[in-house]
């Protein structure tokens, strides 16, 4: 496949894009105080060499009620348009077009993060995940919305941006006006299908009024919200024609709402493009370009979805983050070098208004973010340097010192790369795990990587060699606390059940309910298994990310697992579990497998020989502070640009 139709050049109104391929607007939590600052400038601009054809920045407040969180972006006076022309005059320098997306959160936000505004909406009733009761616009007030929105796409305009995006998606105001579960109102804005979608009818008409009615305006929707009472993809096709009648040139046809937000950015549970039926249904009813979006960074599937016209763009959200460069590979035959984006959901999701060292940025890109600081540089003195363990620190470190131009062999006692992390793509939903893997040994070997599993002792070949350096990535080993009766021959590890070293009975107890717990209790479920989990804490899986809990909970409760929180364990039988809840002691016999899953400890077992011989030390991910994936790729990748 040539890809042809993804690469072919397209056009939304007058603006004309080099391809098919759109970067949506995404939160990133970079900015400072709502001001550009160079972290946005240089995640941009990388994203403008990677050859995309738009790029569209992240929400911008056009009024000063409108703000979702404390540092988003606005368009309500002028005083803004100076940093956006720098960003937009550098991204066109590369070939990419700019829109920026025009937003009012309505009521999904607090009075806190608006200056102590009081929070508005169509009608007075509150947001369940924020809790604040809004006032009731009056039409008046919608009016004047209305025009903070074109006036704001005015400024836009003399920004440089080649197009602004109406934000009426998601839960935020527009489409609070849209949907019945929101929309309580009796004035011209409530009641009958056409009334809901005057609001965005209107802002679409204001802006061409100020703009001219060649300036390109996008709109983007939520083709479903998964609510009762909320929007369906049938509503969405009789909203859509009144948008284009209005004069919108495309609509970007998203999913979901606030509070079902694992449909806005699906995690490993749902199926990639498992959002496009939604585009293809606005298609069926407009005449104008539809944008699909939902899981599309597989090359081959964006390719079908174009040339089987279910959508005339797509934008890759997360894909973008974990692979700038996405167009340019797929344009040169690299498909192997792309970036997997593996829908973990740990890094591009950022709590808004949660101060961090980055905000938005990617497990398996965690140059993201961090482009003003993080850099591949061919290396000074290339150096020969020995990596102790293939997880994923390890791996990490290699490729991304091997194209420094470092030599590198890695020594795995194991048959297979990842470690523990390929464990992790065992349980059901997983399985994008091992892309990731396979990527990061692709381009290690291409780099020239030399990779020897299997080594157990590696130490005296290493010491013999005499390299630079040594890197320890040997990873973490399951924690094994002092209960009696842990020693009994139905305890096993959770990591010796998904590496298919040993066989579960039918009837089994997972002592540990964080994500390792669940997730093999939901592989054991899947294949037939009776099982229980006992927890010590009042919840379960606190380490999982959010959107990939849901899915995984509606699992756990189909196949019946039993979750049992606030229990301590304080005895293991020959067939059976003694634990202490609520003050009482209970038991549960007639089990044929205990599974550990209590979390892990740090294992080095090679740093005391090896800082004994006069090379330079290092240790990476687990083998030097236990965390999750993202802190053991990161841990490779900060080390990998510096040595």
């Amino acid at each position: 496949m040539k890809f042809e139709k993804m690469l072919s050049p397209g056009k939304i109104g007058s603006l004309e894009l080099r391809n098919r391929l759109i970067v949506p607007a995404m939160e990133t939590e970079y900015t400072d105080a709502g001001k550009f600052n160079k972290r946005i400038m240089d995640y941009w601009i990388e994203r403008a060499k990677g050859g995309w054809a738009l790029l569209t920045v992240e929400v911008a407040a056009v009024s000063r009620n409108g703000k979702g969180f404390p540092d988003t972006l606005t368009l309500y006076d002028d005083d803004c348009i100076p940093m956006y022309k720098k960003l937009t005059d550098e991204v066109h320098k590369h070939g990419s077009k700019m829109s920026i997306q025009l937003h009012h959160a309505g009521r999904q936000t607090i009075s806190s993060f608006i200056d102590g505004l009081k929070v508005v909406a169509p009608s007075p009733i509150a947001n369940p995940l924020y809790g604040e009761v809004p006032k009731e616009l009056t039409t008046d007030e919608v009016y004047q919305i209305i025009e903070d929105y074109g006036d704001a796409a005015v400024r836009a305009k003399k920004s440089g941006f080649d197009a602004v995006e109406i934000h009426s998606g998601h839960g935020y105001l527009p489409i609070q006006f849209l949907s019945s579960n929101v929309n309580k109102r009796t004035d011209e804005f409530g009641g009958d299908l056409e009334a809901r979608a005057k609001f965005a009818v209107e802002i679409i008409k204001n802006i061409k009024k100020k703009n001219g009615s060649d300036y390109p305006v996008i709109i983007r929707i939520s083709g479903e919200e998964h609510l009762e009472d909320g929007i369906t993809i049938e509503e969405t096709k009789l909203f859509a024609p009144l948008l284009e009648e209005a004069g919108v040139d495309a609509i970007n046809v998203s999913n979901g709402a606030a509070v079902t937000g694992y449909y806005i950015a699906g995690p490993m549970a749902l199926k990639p493009g498992y959002n496009v039926y939604a585009a293809e249904a606005v298609k069926s009813v407009v005449k104008i370009p539809v944008i699909a979006v939902g899981k599309l960074n597989e090359p081959y599937l964006i390719e079908s979805v174009l040339q089987n016209d279910r959508a005339d763009f797509v934008a890759i959200g997360r894909g973008s983050i974990a692979d700038p460069y996405f167009p340019q590979k797929i344009s040169a035959g690299l498909f192997e070098e792309i970036t997997p984006c593996i829908s973990c959901n740990q890094k591009c999701l950022p709590v808004p208004g949660v101060v961090s060292d980055v905000g938005m940025s990617c497990l398996a890109n965690p140059f993201a973010g961090r482009e003003h600081k993080m850099k591949i540089e061919s290396a000074v003195k290339k150096k020969n340097i020995v990596v102790i363990g293939a997880g994923p620190a390890g791996l990490e470190f290699a490729s991304i010192a091997s194209q420094r131009g470092h030599h590198i062999t890695v020594y795995e006692k194991g048959s297979f790369p990842g470690g523990q992390f390929a464990l992790a793509s065992i349980p059901p939903t997983k399985q994008p795990i091992a892309k990731l893997l396979k990527h990061l040994m692709y381009m290690g070997q291409k780099n020239g990587v030399k990779y020897k599993f299997n080594t157990e002792d590696p130490l005296d070949e290493i010491i013999s060699g005499r390299p630079d350096a040594v890197v320890l990535a040997t990873g973490s080993v399951p924690l094994v606390l002092d209960i009696k009766g842990i020693d009994n021959d139905s305890v096993v590890t959770a990591v010796d059940i998904l590496a298919g070293k040993t066989m579960a009975g039918k009837k089994v107890v997972v002592l540990g309910g964080g994500s390792v717990g669940v997730e093999t209790a939901d592989f054991l479920a899947e294949n037939q298994h009776d099982v229980t989990v006992l927890e010590m804490r009042d919840d379960v899986a606190i380490d999982e990310p959010a959107y990939a809990k849901v899915f995984l909970m509606q699992r756990l409760a189909k196949y019946g697992v039993k979750l049992i929180t606030n229990a301590t364990v304080t005895g293991i039988t020959e067939n059976g579990v003694i634990y202490d809840k609520n003050n009482s002691t209970n038991t549960i016999n007639g089990i044929d497998t205990i599974v550990l899953a209590f979390g892990v400890k740090s294992y080095n077992p090679f740093v005391d020989s090896i800082s004994k011989e006069s090379f330079e030390v290092h240790s990476i991910g687990d083998a030097a502070k236990c965390g999750d994936a993202v802190d053991a790729i990161l841990s490779g990748a900060e080390l990998a640009v510096k040595i």
